[in-house]
């Protein structure tokens, strides 16, 4: 009985302790929103972020400065880990990724506010089916890639905010209900070898919802709205959460990087789980070394920090629990900056280098099948993720997702019906 006791003692310490490791850099980003900037500004620069479109490509850096955006980024982040917290969910290689990446797309379209509908969507699906709410925050934390449906609708459409208000909260919730249902099925389509899953089926919603406000006649206008002022900060940011993220996890892997090679034997296929497979402190370490790969790609291409490169760096991190490692994810850097060069793109520009860094969602490719298939995901991806926000009009943020669901849909019955897999 005892022993009993004991053991379940330390796995809530051992969580409590994971908690407080997801928990850090949102706190951090909150202080340091703070410190470059002064209540006043924060407060304004949160008015304008709220209030703004955030259709693709909107840089929340330019609209609300550095203050506010970090708070922003914060805030939203630890919302999702309070939910997680309070519905007593552990913390696995699917939420990190999941938690991360609302973490990274709070710079460039997530906000505070347009997130919530769709939680509240989740809530409700979760007591209609009768299913812990623990079951569906994965797909509902990924699904705010529509987040900019809720602003769009809601002030966006020039529509009277009597009516566009409550028409934004209804759709939000609507997209919340019915993602958990359509994920499943969506992956099917890849096949898993497209990580961001829900940015697919986000893709597919965001193409329905586009098609349907069309229909009626709105006009969906995507932007291009890119700081430069902020990258050395920006640089210097991402580079002291990397090495915070390898510090942790090496403490909590008992001092040690042993086992981390271990990683790079899986394909990262979808659903690849690095915490469950190798522990929460390798799965750190894995997470700031491709931070860290990350953020020389962009160096070594001369791009700008801004906030969708910030995005897309974290989004990389984020997936580094979940599937992503050095050995599946350089592959599709080389394809993409081959295809970048070769064709009539610049490779710093600020859509190449997301292109790089999200494309690595097919990163699963390169891990089953070798480095040229995974160069090879990387040249198609560019041309077709440069032609496909013309589809949802930017309702998605999860563009490159749409993209790999479709080069993976095309590539993994080639792949699978002529070629063998070198890891599985």
């Amino acid at each position: 009985m005892r022993d009993n006791v004991c053991k379940k003692q330390a796995i809530l310490s051992e969580e409590n302790l994971n908690y407080f490791v997801l928990s850090a850099i949102p706190i951090l980003l909150i202080m340091l929103g703070f410190l470059v900037d002064t209540p006043r500004e924060v407060l304004h620069g949160l008015y304008k972020i709220i209030l703004n479109r955030d259709v693709l490509l909107v840089d929340y850096l330019a609209i609300g400065g550095m203050g506010a955006t970090f708070i922003n980024a914060g805030l939203t982040t630890l919302f999702c880990i309070i939910i997680m917290y309070v519905s007593n969910t552990p913390i696995t290689g699917p939420l990190i990724a999941a938690v991360i990446t609302v973490l990274g797309f709070s710079f460039m379209g997530k906000n505070i506010v347009n997130v919530w509908p769709i939680f509240i969507g989740g809530f409700i699906y979760a007591k209609y089916k009768k299913l812990e709410l623990k079951n569906v925050l994965v797909p509902v934390f990924f699904i705010t890639t529509l987040a900019p449906v809720v602003t769009e609708i809601a002030l966006g459409l020039k529509l009277n905010y009597m009516i566009s208000i409550p028409l934004a909260i209804i759709v939000g919730i609507l997209i919340g209900f019915v993602v958990t249902p359509m994920a499943g099925h969506m992956s099917k389509f890849h096949d898993g070898y497209n990580l961001y899953n829900i940015g697919f089926t986000g893709g597919v919603l965001g193409t329905l919802i586009a098609s349907l406000l069309r229909g009626f006649g709105f006009i969906l206008e995507t932007q291009s709205i890119l700081s430069t002022e902020y990258s050395i900060y920006m640089r210097n940011i991402l580079i002291i959460i990397s090495l915070l993220y390898i510090l942790f996890g090496f403490l909590i892997n008992r001092n040690s990087f042993n086992g981390y090679l271990n990683i790079f034997k899986h394909s990262g296929r979808f659903l690849t789980d690095f915490i469950d497979r190798f522990g929460f402190g390798l799965a750190l370490i894995n997470m700031g070394i491709m931070g860290l790969i990350s953020v020389l790609y962009v160096i070594l291409v001369m791009g700008v920090f801004n906030g969708p490169v910030v995005a897309g760096i974290i989004t990389v991190i984020a997936f580094s629990a979940f599937g992503k490692n050095p050995i599946n994810s350089i592959p599709i850097f080389i394809g993409v900056y081959i295809a970048a060069s070769l064709k009539i793109f610049d490779v710093a520009s600020t859509s190449m280098i997301i292109a790089a860094l999200f494309g690595t969602t097919l990163a699963p490719i390169a891990g089953a099948y070798g480095t040229i298939a995974g160069v090879l995901a990387g040249f198609l991806h560019v041309s077709i993720v440069s032609n496909i926000i013309s589809v949802h009009g930017g309702l998605s943020l999860y563009n490159n997702g749409f993209s790999g669901g479709i080069v993976a849909a095309i590539m993994a019955p080639i792949l699978n019906t002529f070629f063998k897999r070198k890891r599985e």
